[in-house]
């Protein structure tokens, strides 16, 4: 794994399970804005959408191991 995902997922780790789906709708509706922008003219850096989808991807996966874990 690359170093910023390894401590993107040591900093979840500190967070509340309120605080991570408060991260999650936050960054989904950060997503849902930059592919409208996207859409209407390219962004300078698209792989700024891939990198947020996967984001939320990882804080949905922590909520959901925090679940199994109970």
């Amino acid at each position: 794994m690359a170093k910023k995902t390894v401590e993107f997922n040591n900093g979840l780790k500190d967070l509340s399970e309120a605080d991570l789906k408060a991260r999650i709708q936050d960054d989904e509706l950060r997503l849902k804005k930059l592919e409208f922008a996207h859409a209407i003219s390219p962004l300078e850096n698209p792989m700024t959408i891939r990198n947020l989808r996967r984001d939320v991807a990882r804080l949905k996966t922590e909520v959901s191991k925090r679940k199994l874990a109970k």
